[in-house]
């Protein structure tokens, strides 16, 4: 049984789990949990879909947040990470500080919510953290990053499996 047809079985039994395992997946995320969730329970749930996905994004991008700060003093203990998580944050501020100076706690809202490698809630908490910014403002990023790539994908989902009704043949 493949890992997929796995889910799918899953998705089926128990959506709220499934469709929260799937979202909590880095690179993965809401960005496979909602078309996945809808071309399973079918494009009549994805108000449902949509709803689980995002809360279950938002509550993976507060969790993250918080355990960066233990994650990173554990992690920096070894000297090749520490080089390497040093030369990131130089990196990440470099690029994402100013955009936070001029735009606030949108700028890390749209890098959450464009729906791009490399971007969602597991990248913006380790962009926030390394850049300083408290918990509220990234909640607030949080939230509004993940509601930007929720419509995004749901409204791709819908209108791709809209577009793709003629192939579908009804008995």
């Amino acid at each position: 049984m493949s890992l997929l047809s796995y889910l799918i079985g899953l998705l089926k039994q128990h959506p709220v789990f499934a469709l929260t395992v799937i979202t909590f997946i880095p690179v993965l995320e809401l960005r496979a949990s909602i078309p996945l969730g809808i071309s399973v329970l079918g494009k009549e749930s994805w108000l449902f879909v949509f709803t689980v996905c995002i809360i279950a994004n938002i509550i993976i991008g507060a969790i993250i947040f918080v355990l960066l700060d233990k994650i990173v003093r554990f992690v920096k203990k070894a000297e090749a990470v520490n080089v390497l998580y040093n030369k990131y944050v130089e990196r990440t501020q470099r690029k994402m500080k100013p955009l936070v100076e001029k735009y606030g706690e949108l700028a890390v809202a749209v890098f959450i919510g464009v729906p791009l490698p490399g971007t969602g809630v597991y990248s913006g908490a380790i962009g926030a953290y390394t850049i300083g910014m408290d918990f509220k403002k990234f909640i607030i990023a949080d939230v509004i990053g993940v509601l930007i790539a929720g419509i995004i994908v749901t409204v791709a989902t819908l209108t791709g499996i809209e577009a793709l009704q003629f192939l579908i043949k009804t008995i």
